[in-house]
């Protein structure tokens, strides 16, 4: 039985990653913090008592920051796969906290690469890089696309790229950077601006919402299914030698059209409904993100099926399915 070791395995990811790794017959073990309210909500529904035979799952206190712990636990584990999920995500938040987003985002990486190094495991590693190491380059992204990151959370996520890229080729550690773009569904963050969007259409139909606001409704973004995506990390630490991948689905759209088609869903026109807000403008915007998905297509024989239309319409409805 293969085991793995995921970081952030109570995100949107890391939920959908164990399911996935579970299915396959993994020993699945995940790191998760400390805090004084349960925030394992998202994988509530994969947990059994770890007293009942057969459980395959296992949650393990801990910071990804805390050098001695992960080594300990890394040794403890012995993982056959490393996924790093673990990050503070939110691009804006960056802005406000970028000293915590680098040693999560960055440090964190290091932490366990060294881990893995030090022990002598043979462990792979997959690193969740991202689409906004482009910024400002313009699209299609593909590998060979220059970095541009606008920030604080890219630039965390790009020291972690080459940490990993240095890592593979110092000390051969079977590492992989997937730079994955925009990836949704139903169990994304509700201050994503997708999730912000269906969720407010549920609550404006519900009456217990009357105006959704945002920031910039021109930018453009390449938006997938985090359910399918998860599918790619795995595929990448199957292949014999280790890469880096661009995941997207090679097809843009911008907020505006995003809330337009999600408002559409409910027979409401998103216009009386969406005001401007300045407060959520970056200091410096990312225009258009879309990714060409080419290799991962070739090499993985992997491919988006769920775009972003389909996309809007299937969190629509499981957000109208819930009460808000």
């Amino acid at each position: 039985m293969k085991k793995a070791f995921i970081t952030g395995i109570t995100g949107q990811d890391g939920s959908y990653l164990a399911e996935f790794l579970l299915e396959k017959g993994y020993e699945v073990h995940g790191l998760i913090r400390r805090a004084s309210t349960f925030n394992t909500s998202r994988i509530d529904h994969i947990f059994r008592d770890p007293h009942e035979s057969g459980n395959r799952l296992h949650l393990h206190y801990g910071d990804i920051t805390d050098a001695a712990g992960m080594t300990n636990l890394v040794r403890e584990i012995a993982p056959d796969e490393i996924y790093n999920l673990a990050a503070q995500s939110h691009v804006m938040v960056s802005f406000t906290m970028p000293t915590y987003t680098a040693n999560v985002d960055g440090v964190g990486t290091i932490t366990l690469l060294e881990a893995i190094r030090s022990s002598g495991l043979k462990t792979r590693f997959y690193q969740a890089s991202t689409s906004e190491l482009f910024g400002s380059t313009p699209p299609p992204q593909n590998e060979s696309s220059e970095f541009r990151p606008r920030s604080p959370y890219a630039t965390a996520k790009l020291y972690s790229y080459w940490t990993t890229v240095n890592y593979r080729e110092a000390y051969g550690i079977h590492a992989t950077n997937g730079i994955l773009f925009n990836h949704e569904s139903p169990r994304r963050g509700e201050t994503f601006v997708t999730r912000k969007i269906t969720r407010a259409v549920s609550a404006i139909v519900q009456g217990k919402q009357k105006k959704l606001y945002l920031g910039n409704l021109d930018a453009v973004r390449d938006w997938g299914y985090a359910k399918e995506y998860v599918e790619s990390m795995w595929l990448m630490l199957q292949q014999k030698e280790s890469n880096d991948y661009v995941v997207a689905t090679g097809v843009g759209a911008t907020i505006r059209d995003f809330c337009d088609h999600s408002f559409r869903q409910v027979n409401l026109n998103w216009e009386d409904y969406v005001e401007l807000d300045s407060k959520y403008l970056r200091p410096a915007e990312v225009d258009s993100l879309i990714g060409d998905p080419s290799k991962v297509r070739d090499v993985l024989k992997w491919e988006a099926k769920t775009h972003w239309r389909e996309l809007a319409e299937l969190m629509v409805e499981a957000d109208l399915a819930t009460e808000v």
